[in-house]
């Protein structure tokens, strides 16, 4: 058992926080910027909740976070009150945010400085795979840090692997991402096409979810596309978010990506409908509009 800080109550964090506290047996500190979900958390999974992050990291041997974007880890490990100056020499700080690469390097320089390891660990599987302890996490940093927190990560993934060095799980992230985008528009255009077709979409999809052309997305979301209900899984701001960063990091590294490229402005489009929230799948919502 060992002494766990976890910083970001979202869908994600709190039943990840919630599998370290069952499955792991670890002793679990908690901090939310909305007060009311850690105290939630700590009444449905027992530990305690933290009125800082830099209080909740205090003592912690493993700090984890897990909040929206760049800005907002940077204020919960390095801003006021943040973890990473309140962590104790040898703690690990794993970093379950999809976030840039740059950032990633960041901290593993900020806690370099404190004598504290350091993990970037983006996840994916999304909700149900976080309630479900079945996430796949991607991590960046030392062989030597990875080994040691890796039985931690454990208790809410099924693949856990070390992709490189520090910033490494922010770029395979951001090609898991990029992989989403062209699989979900192929196929929003496939039953788009089946539909204006007159076929039928459930017996075009048993056919060819069986051959090349299956994929979890087609598995997992064809009837509730085939129904028109998108509010399944990721939301649209979040994919655009992550594409922004994927983006980027093309900008910089010189990669090509026309289709990830036009995907996030179809995303866009969707946006512009009134689908922040609607989950990824709502790329058919913007081929069937009338």
């Amino acid at each position: 058992m060992a002494k766990v800080a976890f910083i970001g109550m979202g869908v994600m964090g709190y039943p990840m926080a919630g599998h370290l506290a069952v499955k792991g047996g670890h002793d679990i500190t908690v901090y939310n910027r909305t007060a009311a979900k850690a105290d939630a958390w700590v009444k449905q999974y027992g530990g305690k909740s933290a009125p800082t992050p830099a209080a909740a990291a205090e003592g912690a041997d493993f700090v984890f976070t897990c909040v929206g974007n760049d800005d907002d880890l940077r204020s919960v490990t390095i801003g006021e009150d943040g973890a990473i100056p309140a962590m104790k020499s040898g703690a690990i700080l794993i970093d379950n945010t999809t976030a840039s690469a740059e950032v990633a390097r960041e901290l593993f320089a900020a806690t370099k400085e404190k004598g504290c390891g350091f993990i970037d660990a983006p996840v994916s599987g999304g909700q149900a795979g976080a309630e479900n302890g079945v996430l796949t996490v991607m991590c960046g940093g030392d062989e030597a840090t990875f080994d040691k927190a890796k039985p931690v990560i454990d208790a809410y993934a099924r693949m856990v692997g070390l992709m490189g060095a520090v910033g490494s799980g922010q770029l395979t992230k951001m090609i898991n991402q990029i992989c989403i985008a062209g699989v979900v528009q192929g196929l929003a255009e496939g039953i788009h096409f089946g539909k204006q077709a007159g076929l039928d979409i459930e017996k075009v999809i048993e056919v060819i979810s069986k051959g090349a052309a299956g994929s979890w997305q087609m598995e997992n979301r064809h009837k509730t596309m085939n129904a028109g209900k998108y509010d399944f899984g990721f939301a649209v701001d979040w994919m655009r978010k992550d594409l922004d960063i994927v983006l980027t990091e093309a900008r910089r590294n010189g990669a090509k990506l026309p289709v990830t490229a036009l995907v996030d402005q179809f995303y866009g489009d969707v946006q512009a409908m009134g689908g922040k929230r609607w989950d990824t799948s709502s790329l058919l919502a913007r081929l069937d509009r009338k």
